[in-house]
Order: C-alpha cells, then structure tokens, then sequence
C-alpha cells in the first residue's frame, strides 16, 4: 500500500519524466528505419519509466534519472525486438555489402568506395545507395553473430557457465574493445567524423548533415555505410578473438 506521501512522489516523478521519455523516443527513432513509429517507442519507454518508478529506491544509490534513463531505453529495446523492426530481407542485403567491403577491403588494400561496392554487387550506384538508406537502423552486434555458422558451441554458451555470468562484459575485457576502437579509426574520414558527431556529440542524424553540408537522407546513408565496415572487420572477432 501506498502511503499519501509515497503516492505523490510517485506522481511527481512520472510528471517530471514524460519529457525524458520522449526525447529518449526520438533520438533512438533517429537511428531507425522510417518503419518505425516514434510513438510505439514513447509507449514502451513509459512503461520502462513506471517500472523504474516502481523499482527504485534511494539505497539504489544513483540518481532517480540515471535509473530510469536505463529501464526506458530498456524497454525501448525491448519494443524493437520483439517487433522484429528490421526485416530479414534487408538484413540479408547488409549481409552482402559486409561481404563485398570485406573481398574489396583484402583486393585492393584500402576501405572500397560506394562505387567499387556498387560495381561489385552488380548494382548502379543509385540503387546501392537507396539500399544503404533502406538499412537505416543497422546494428553492430546481433544476438545471432555469437552463433559460430558451423554448428559449435557459441561464445554465448562458452562465456555463460552460470547465471552470474555477463557475457558482454566478457566480450568487452578482452582485444574486441580496442579492434573496435581500431576498426573506428580506420573508416574513410567522412565516416570516422560521422561516428564521432552522432555517437560522442550525440548529434542527430539532421544536425550532423547541418555540420558536413549533405541532406539527413545522406547522413543516414553513411552511417549505415560505416556500420557495414565495422561489421565486415569485427564479425569474426566476436567469435575467434583478435589475431
């Protein structure tokens, strides 16, 4: 049971974070495909904010709005996943373009061009772009990439001996950390500076294009260039570890 008092602090926060809520919506909604409806997410980031509100207590020991900014993009997260908001068409041609980066990338001893892809994967450079925009929203890690393609154990098995077992963390400590700060610093400059406005500035996708002088579409486009990089370098990092 709620007390009066417990029951208005109660309100007061939920009334002071509606704000946190959607401004939380719309920029992961940046990161999306157009498929995605800002307000599904602001609906699942509020039921994250009322169990956070629900949840916490000052022996927590962080601040309320640390917590909730975690239960809320939680539950936006989990919104997307169970929505499947990617389709696996698209994440199939993803696939490609990793694969053409990669053949390009030992071919010819430097990151391709949009051209050079293009001209790979048979397409005019038009179409390759409209597929890159298409992509908006593309991840670096998926649950899948942790599943060795042969069959065997997969790192997830390997590094989840018990339920106390973290194994993102597990990920984390080890080289991948530093091949991804790696693989970051190796992407074309234009790139590189993208990555750096949208995931350090956390500007968004039409503020970046304010900054390099291109359309929101354009930068949408790069980015989801930049993120087929990394992944075309990192995917078997995920399962061997660094040479």
């Amino acid at each position: 049971m709620y007390t009066v008092k417990g029951k208005s602090n109660k309100d007061y926060l939920l009334t002071e974070h509606i704000p946190l809520v959607k401004r939380l919506a719309h920029h992961m909604k940046a990161k999306l495909p157009p498929s995605v409806e800002v307000d599904d997410l602001i609906q699942a980031g509020m039921i994250g904010l009322l169990d956070a509100i629900s949840r916490y207590e000052e022996t927590h020991g962080a601040q309320f709005e640390t917590y909730a900014v975690l239960r809320i993009r939680g539950a936006m997260l989990d919104e997307l996943r169970t929505s499947d908001w990617l389709p696996r068409s698209m994440r199939q041609n993803m696939r490609k373009i990793e694969e053409a980066m990669s053949i390009l990338q030992q071919r010819l001893g430097h990151p391709p061009t949009e051209s050079e892809v293009a001209k790979l994967l048979k397409m005019s450079l038009v179409d390759y772009q409209e597929m890159l925009g298409d992509g908006g929203g593309h991840q670096l890690l998926y649950y899948e990439d942790f599943h060795d393609p042969d069959g065997n154990d997969s790192f997830l098995d390997r590094h989840c001996v018990d339920e106390n077992s973290d194994p993102l963390r597990s990920l984390l400590d080890t080289d991948f950390r530093q091949s991804v700060i790696d693989a970051i610093d190796a992407l074309p400059p234009r790139e590189k500076m993208l990555m750096g406005l949208y995931y350090e500035e956390e500007l968004n996708l039409k503020e970046i294009g304010a900054v390099m002088g291109v359309s929101e579409s354009r930068v949408s486009q790069l980015h989801t260039q930049a993120v087929a990089r990394l992944r075309a370098t990192l995917r078997e990092l995920a399962w061997t570890g660094p040479a």
